[in-house]
Parts: structure tokens; C-alpha cells; sequence
């Protein structure tokens, strides 16, 4: 394997070709935590893509064979280890600073239970040349393991016209906000909107992000690049606990969020039909506990901003 770098530092520069045959620096972002197995055939779909892509892991401290399964890749992917777990939201902040600064020019997340066909970079790659400029991400179809849609990473519809017509004019879908299961993103985009909130943690980190980006540009979904989610649910209609995270981090989003201006009363509809989905369905007390703390602190604390200033910029 590569040398490890330290949290911070950016991996070497290597170009690749993209989709119009122009030369492009594309970097594949992975997070993650203890899931050892799945993150080796996650990144075996990578290292098999027919579009050339370098592959950057960051490791949210991983206590379980992670370390060493990361060995057998030497010289193949880079690899960060940071020094404690910062949830998805943290280790996609860390991974999306990393790619830009080692000036890539487009950047691919995903959760280390995603595994890519083997064209889906390519047909994200194709469908950047055929949508009109001002695009700011591309994301894939998502599908749970037998083969529905994952209803865990739905994206969010654009009932805009002029971006209905943007992107069906190139064969796809135009989107307010995805998840972060297999999605490009344009490296001037990610200067130009800053990164992503890492106090989120887990949860409504990837739509906070992609609405902050589609508010100004157009968001895209490409039906023929395909990945598969291999989540052991397939949905999540009990969270428990972590439904804490919901509870905050989207009324954090409705509060704070760029991608919120302008929708906030649809926005605060939205979260409390969801809210009482949820609390109706609850099977103990645990949830509407998480839900109660998670609705406080989303009210009164608020995130560091400073992402939102844009990884250029000085000011927010």
C-alpha cells in the first residue's frame, strides 16, 4: 500500500480521461467504519471501472480488520486513517477537502457498502458531456441487493422547468438533492459551495449538501450508471437512537442551509410529516426520546458554518 497519509494531506495527482475524451483528474471518495468485507468488494468495483479513477479511503478509525485489508491494496488506492470516528458526515468532509486540494477535477462519493457496476463511473463521465454547463453533480441510480429501487436514497425531484428540460435535453433526470451513495461532483462546484457540514454526523449531511449545490446549478440523475447499496435493510423504518440525528440535523438544514432559501415552509411540512411518521411507527420509547432531544438541540445549537464559506474563500 501507499504510504498513509496524515489527516490532511492531499493524495498524489494522477489524470485520467473523462467521457469526451478530455483529460480529467478523477478522484473516488470512500468512507469508512467497520465493514471490513463490504469495503473490499466496494473497492474492487472501483479498481474494475472501465473509466480510469484513483481511489482515496478515509478510515473513520476503524477497530476492526480494516487496517490490514487496506494493506492488501498497496499502491493501488490512498488511504487516510483519521484519529477518531466522525461519522459519514466528517469523513466526507475530510475526504472532499483531500480530492480538492490535490486538485482533482471531479470527485465520486460513496459509502463503503456501495458497489459500482462496473461502468457507472463511465456513463456519469458521459452524461457531463451531453447535459448543458452549469451542472454541479451527477448522481447514479441506486439499488438495494435485489434490484429495487433503494428507497434509502430516492432522490429529490426538480419541478423546475428549466431544469427538467437541461436535463432531459441529455438523457436524465434533473434533482434537487441526493444521497451520497455513488454521486460526482464538479470540483469548481465544490469551491465555489464549500463542503459539507461535519458536525452533522450521520444523517441528512449528502441532501443539506446537494440542495446547497442544485439551489444555484443543476442537479442530475443518471438512469444508466447503476450501483447497488448493500445495506442489511432495506429500509429504516425504526432507527431508534439515531433517529436523534434525523431530528437535528434536517431542522439544522431548514434553519441554516443555502439549499432551504425560498422552500423553508415546504421544507418545515415535509419534517413534520416525517417526524410523525416516525413517532407513530415507534416500537419503544427510544425513538420519540432521540426524536424530543434531537427537535431541542435543532432549535437551540447550531452547526460550524464554516464550510459554507467555500474552500476558497475567506468570508462567509
Amino acid at each position: 500500500m501507499s504510504p498513509e497519509h496524515p489527516a490532511g494531506g492531499p493524495p498524489d495527482r494522477a489524470a485520467t480521461h473523462g467521457g469526451d475524451g478530455q483529460e480529467v483528474d478523477v478522484v473516488a471518495v470512500v468512507v469508512t467504519y467497520n465493514r471490513v468485507a463490504l469495503l473490499e468488494v466496494c473497492l474492487e468495483a472501483l479498481l474494475a471501472q472501465t473509466a480510469p479513477v484513483r481511489v482515496l479511503v478515509i478510515d473513520n478509525a476503524s477497530t476492526d480488520g480494516t487496517p490490514a485489508l487496506l494493506e492488501t491494496f498497496a499502491g493501488r488506492v490512498d488511504v487516510v486513517r483519521l484519529p477518531s470516528n466522525s461519522g459519514g458526515a466528517g469523513g466526507f468532509h475530510e475526504g472532499l477537502r483531500l480530492a480538492e486540494e490535490s486538485g482533482a477535477d471531479l470527485v465520486w462519493l460513496m459509502d463503503d457498502d456501495t458497489i459500482a457496476r462496473p461502468d457507472a463511473l463511465e456513463e456519469l463521465l458521459a452524461a457531463r458531456t451531453r447535459v448543458s454547463a452549469g451542472s454541479s453533480f451527477f448522481c447514479s441510480r441506486v439499488l438495494w441487493t435485489d434490484g429495487r429501487p433503494h428507497p434509502m436514497n430516492l432522490p429529490a425531484l426538480d419541478d423546475r422547468y428549466d431544469r427538467a428540460l437541461m436535463a432531459a435535453a441529455g438523457g436524465c433526470v434533473a434533482v434537487r438533492s441526493c444521497s451520497f451513495v455513488s454521486v460526482l461532483f464538479d470540483a469548481t462546484s465544490v469551491r465555489r459551495h464549500g463542503l459539507p457540514l461535519a458536525d452533522y454526523f450521520i444523517w441528512g449531511d449528502d441532501v443539506e449538501y446537494t440542495s446547497r449545490m442544485s439551489a444555484a446549478g443543476l442537479g442530475v440523475l443518471v438512469p444508466g450508471s447503476t450501483v447497488e447499496h448493500r445495506t442489511t435493510y432495506f429500509s429504516l423504518d425504526n432507527p431508534g437512537e439515531r433517529y436523534y440525528f434525523a431530528a437535528r440535523n434536517n431542522l439544522w438544514t431548514i434553519r441554516f442551509s443555502p439549499g432551504a432559501r425560498g422552500r423553508r415552509g415546504r421544507l418545515v411540512y415535509r419534517y413534520l410529516f416525517l417526524l410523525a411518521y416516525q413517532l407513530k411507527h415507534a416500537k419503544d420509547l427510544v425513538l420519540p426520546r432521540a426524536a424530543l432531544r434531537g427537535v431541542k438541540d435543532g432549535l437551540l445549537q447550531r452547526p460550524d458554518l464554516t464550510p459554507l464559506r467555500g474552500v476558497a474563500s475567506t468570508e462567509l
